[in-house]
């Protein structure tokens, strides 16, 4: 599942190719893919149709794109969630430099000039420039709607990507994430602590913080070093401070390499993918050499997926929340 790092990648990729475009036309192939927006399909074409892409912002894995209010309109955005094996690509002039035959996909199927059609493309937004910003998803657990925006109840930008002190209302419930500059660190340190549950799981809580999955969970946690299933209410603030400084740091080097990319589906607003799986210290190492001990990398069962630790640095612990 693509985690913030390669959402920010996704991010980054539309702020650099689609904003000052309008929408001219809005082709929804699997209404599905729309099913969180509550007017339907119709009611979500018409509400992009003519709106001008001002800002591509970012909280936690929820990515929105702000629409010029205009007359009449109201305070309203794109929001996409990419699920399992969502992604948002630009075809066409915005992304190939001109050139709209030039296919950007790498499973893009050949075909005559124009819009790549993609088996598993969802919905489609013409732009103004003869581009094309494409939904595909395989799995179809990801979804765009187009919700109204409200004010953050801190008063601070609602993410990152703009100055606007406003989130769509499906996220407003959503926490900051560790990269957001609005952040208050101490505040979240003394939030785990009150929570009665094992570390891991608190760094999983979206109303917590956000845009942390197991894969960065696993590994920042590596860093600290602590087990995943230590008790957050027995933590000191030092060893809060260490897990949530090694699940930054991990981000941050993952978002410089572009994501991990162990899935073949991630790509990111242009087609490429990230290679930071290669860098993975515990997640998906079972077995192998803990690069900081040597010790074999141990696989636990863990809400229905897995947790990766080196069993000498990152000790069992004998009263732990599993």
């Amino acid at each position: 599942m693509p985690e913030l790092p390669e959402v920010e990648t996704v991010r980054d990729g539309l702020a650099r190719h689609v904003l000052g475009r309008t929408v001219l036309d809005v082709d929804v192939r699997r209404d599905y893919s729309v099913r969180r927006h509550e007017g339907g399909p119709a009611d979500f074409a018409a509400r992009l149709r003519g709106r001008r892409l001002d800002a591509a912002v970012r909280r936690g894995k929820f990515l929105w794109l702000l629409l010029d209010e205009g007359s009449g309109r109201g305070d309203d955005a794109l929001l996409a969630h990419l699920g399992m094996s969502g992604q948002l690509l630009v075809r066409g002039p915005a992304a190939a430099g001109g050139d709209a035959a030039t296919p950007l996909d790498p499973v893009a199927a050949p075909g005559p000039p124009g819009p790549v059609e993609h088996p598993h493309l969802r919905v489609r937004l013409a732009l103004d420039d003869g581009s094309t910003l494409d939904f595909v998803d395989q799995r179809t657990f990801g979804h765009l709607s187009v919700p109204d925006l409200v004010a953050t109840p801190d008063g601070a930008p609602g993410g990152l990507g703009s100055a606007r002190a406003i989130v769509p209302v499906p996220v407003a419930h959503i926490a900051r994430d560790l990269l957001d500059p609005a952040l208050d660190r101490p505040a979240l340190v003394e939030a785990v602590r009150r929570r009665r549950t094992g570390v891991k799981r608190a760094l999983l809580d979206q109303t917590l913080v956000s845009g942390i999955g197991n894969i960065y969970a696993d590994e920042g946690l590596w860093r600290a070093p602590l087990h995943y299933a230590r008790a957050t209410d027995t933590l000191r603030r030092p060893e809060v401070l260490r897990a949530l400084d090694g699940a930054t740091e991990v981000m941050t080097a993952a978002l410089a390499a572009g994501g991990t990319s162990f899935d073949a589906l991630y790509v990111n607003v242009n087609g490429a993918s990230g290679y930071f799986d290669r860098s993975l210290a515990v997640y998906g190492q079972e077995g192998r050499p803990c690069p900081r001990c040597g010790t074999p990398v141990r696989r636990d069962a863990f809400m229905n997926r897995s947790s990766y630790t080196c069993p000498r640095c990152q000790p069992r612990p004998r009263h732990g929340r599993w």
